[in-house]
């Protein structure tokens, strides 16, 4: 770790003046202390959250598909009492009989999705008491055992295409997280310096009300003596009055940041914010081919290119199975009796069986069937197409930012130094100031000088841990510890 010249800010900010100062907690908070808390109670962090967990459960809902169901059902009664119109085939006329029944039903099923052929099986038993309330008769109608085997033919398999996609959208909604994360990383940054800022505003200001006072109350001195023109003892008074103006803007400057911060690590309004500037930054030179390595493992832009191909060469599957045959196969073997006894109704049941194929087969369409699977064939190619750019594009924006990034290191060093010579030559200006060596032009520069590498410092330090977290957020990895990114995903569901 290198270290870095040191700058511990505090500041007290008044927000609402009729809050009595006793009854406002101080909170002292560093970079990593922010960050942190960003990503515990930060809005972004809670919404980032809630839309992983959606995708957590639109996952356990696929994964539940490939699973058996049991499932039970019935009536619990049915009683109907009407007339129902009846054919008599012995004088050959319909008839209308009453009816006053009670029935009484349950079943017990099994079912289970079959994903390689896309059909189903389902084992079920069912038994039902009839009560008929017209003859005083009643019966038990049982099915001990039922078999069902659906399956589509030659028919677009739903169930082996979500296969395919389904756990990479869940892939890509693990990764999303954990890069939404990152970004709130990188929101806590810049809330924390932009405060630093206005911190730093609010000191240069105070500094320079100080100076500005001593020098105009000097310069008067002098001008009674003659020893300067009225010109300069004019600037040294409109240095004053400007100085006033700036600590005036600093103050609001300062409450605004302030709020903001505030409301984003979501404290209320009787908490206020003591930052401490961090005084070093690890020393890290990332390599490309590490970085593009690590995104293309993790990165959930990637993922989800690769996803959305799939996703094309579903619709494809699709359109070309629903040009040509489709037939379904239904069987189905089971045992049914029937006997006012209900013991009686489980004796000798008697076997029932079907077998079915049904098919459509468009023979005119007008083309159709033809122009959805080409339509669906050139969105694949579009797709394909855009998957290759997007993926080049990711490159060479990813390139770019770990150039920049290597860079950091040396700008900070750079700031910092120039930070502490501007600083020693506005002391060393002032001086001459005062002996008289120098006018008040020169003294005005050194101080703007002062001034302005004093803020290109903290600057620095905003653009150096920015880029930091966005190269976490690219890759995924942690590359002060050496090892990737991760969470209790389990627990973001509780």
């Amino acid at each position: 770790m290198k270290r870095i010249k040191v700058f511990s800010l505090t500041f007290l900010l008044s927000v609402l003046v009729a809050i009595p100062a006793t009854s406002q907690e101080i909170k002292r908070l560093t970079l990593d202390e922010v960050i942190r808390l960003a990503s515990e109670q930060s809005p972004n962090a809670l919404i980032a959250k809630h839309r992983f967990r959606a995708s957590y459960w639109q996952y356990r809902t696929f994964v539940a598909e490939y699973r058996p169901m049991l499932l039970l059902s019935g009536n619990l009664p049915d009683y109907s009492t009407a007339y129902n119109r009846v054919w008599n085939s012995v004088d050959q006329q319909w008839e209308y009989a009453s009816t006053n029944v009670l029935q009484t039903s349950g079943n017990l099923s099994l079912a289970q999705n079959i994903g390689l052929t896309g059909g189903s099986v389902s084992l079920f038993s069912d038994l039902t008491y009839e009560k008929n309330f017209e003859t005083d008769g009643e019966r038990y109608i049982t099915s001990p055992l039922n078999v069902r085997l659906t399956q589509p033919l030659f028919r677009y398999n739903e169930l082996r295409w979500q296969k395919k996609i389904e756990p990479l959208r869940y892939e890509e909604a693990r990764k999303t997280y954990l890069r939404d994360i990152e970004n709130v990383h990188m929101m806590a940054v810049q809330y924390f310096f932009n405060l630093a800022q206005a911190q730093i505003n609010k000191e240069i200001a105070e500094t320079n009300m100080q100076n500005a006072d001593t020098l105009y109350q000097i310069a008067r001195g002098r001008y009674n003596l003659g020893t300067i023109a009225e010109d300069e003892l004019l600037q040294m008074e409109l240095s004053y009055l400007n100085a006033g103006t700036a600590i005036n803007e600093s103050e609001m400057n300062l409450r605004d940041r302030e709020l903001k911060l505030r409301s984003f690590l979501g404290f209320n309004q009787s908490v206020r914010l003591e930052l401490l500037i961090p005084n070093e930054i690890p020393g890290l030179q990332v390599e490309v081919s590490e970085v593009l390595r690590l995104a293309e493992q993790n990165n959930p832009e990637l993922i989800a290119l690769e996803r959305q191909l799939v996703e094309a060469q579903s619709s494809v599957a699709q359109a070309r199975a629903e040009k040509g045959l489709n037939a379904n196969l239904t069987a189905s073997y089971g045992l049914r009796d029937q006997d006012p006894l209900l013991n009686m109704a489980y004796d000798k049941p008697n076997q029932q069986q079907t077998i079915r194929v049904g098919f459509s087969l468009p023979i005119l369409d007008w083309g159709q069937g033809r122009g959805r699977y080409k339509m669906a064939k050139s969105s694949e190619e579009l797709t394909r197409v855009q998957v290759e750019q997007s993926r080049i594009d990711f490159e060479q924006n990813l390139l770019l930012d770990v150039e920049m990034f290597n860079l950091q290191d040396d700008q900070v060093k750079i700031a910092a130094k120039s930070d502490t010579v501007a600083a020693k030559m506005f002391e060393v200006t002032k001086q001459r100031f005062l002996i008289g060596k120098i006018d008040v032009l020169e003294l005005n520069n050194a101080d703007t000088k002062k001034d302005q590498n004093k803020r290109n410092y903290i600057q620095a330090l905003n653009n150096y841990w920015t880029y930091y977290y966005n190269m976490r957020a690219l890759t995924l990895f942690d590359f002060v510890n050496r090892k990737p990114l991760g969470t209790d995903y389990e627990k973001l569901v509780e």
